[in-house]
């Protein structure tokens, strides 16, 4: 499969490890340039290109950026993603990194925002899973303590696609419905960063009350702020700790 990767960061970088190792063929782009993805390029295969690059002649285009750069990325790029193109989004509203968003503020479902600003369906999906867990946590397909993640979209095809994507990456996923519904996997959720395996992500993901997110998204915050962010891999078992204590996760099966 032909893959585009807007974002080279934590998750982004990983993806491109994984699509990479599972054959697929990859185009990594961000922000800062070329020249900053050589290191990447070399190690995975993936091929190193402007912006405007990783959205052509792909069958799957995902965009791990910060989510305060939306609306500039759907400027830049949102005419040339082809309709056929299945657009993946990673991102989360952070209002510690991203400023205040008036309309997410208002109600606006944070996807459903990102949907709209670059003028095409996306499907929601590894919003949810620390780089920490993407990296170290996957498991064979039928393992009981693999990790599943929920995955939301208006394209029902669409996200089988990406269902086996992820799965070929060591992780279960379950769907938790369209595009409106997928509040339930944002920060504050009991299912956002808490490694769950499928039984446990089924039992939790309704079990979220909206308007609860945004308080619990800054209780969670806290233990973060406290951590060194250029050492995330010695602290992301703690964070998932935290999280389940956090939101309230019931981890029983």
């Amino acid at each position: 499969m032909k893959i585009g990767v807007i974002g080279a960061g934590q998750i982004g970088s990983t993806l491109v490890r994984q699509y990479t190792k599972a054959g697929h063929e990859v185009k990594i782009s961000n922000a800062s340039g070329i020249e900053k993805l050589k290191t990447l390029e070399i190690e995975t295969g993936a091929k190193a290109v402007v912006i405007s690059e990783a959205t052509k002649d792909v069958e799957v285009l995902v965009i791990s950026i910060p989510f305060s750069e939306i609306p500039g990325l759907g400027k830049s790029i949102g005419k040339s993603i082809a309709n056929k193109t299945i657009v993946i989004d990673t991102t989360n509203y952070y209002p510690i990194r991203d400023g205040r968003i008036e309309e997410i503020e208002n109600g606006i479902v944070e996807s459903v925002w990102v949907s709209n600003h670059i003028s095409r369906q996306v499907i929601k999906v590894y919003n949810s899973i620390l780089a920490g867990s993407l990296i170290q946590s996957g498991l064979p397909k039928g393992s009981r303590e693999r990790i599943a993640l929920p995955i939301s979209g208006d394209n029902e095809k669409a996200k089988q696609i990406v269902a086996e994507l992820i799965n070929e990456c060591g992780f279960d996923t379950f769907d938790i419905g369209n595009l409106a519904d997928s509040w339930r996997q944002q920060p504050g959720s009991r299912i956002y960063c808490t490694d769950l395996n499928l039984t446990q992500l089924k039992y939790n993901f309704d079990k979220s009350l909206k308007n609860t997110l945004p308080e619990r998204r800054e209780l969670a915050l806290k233990f973060i702020i406290n951590q060194d962010p250029l050492n995330w891999l010695d602290w992301w078992k703690d964070c998932v700790k935290n999280n389940r204590k956090v939101y309230e996760t019931d981890l029983n099966e």
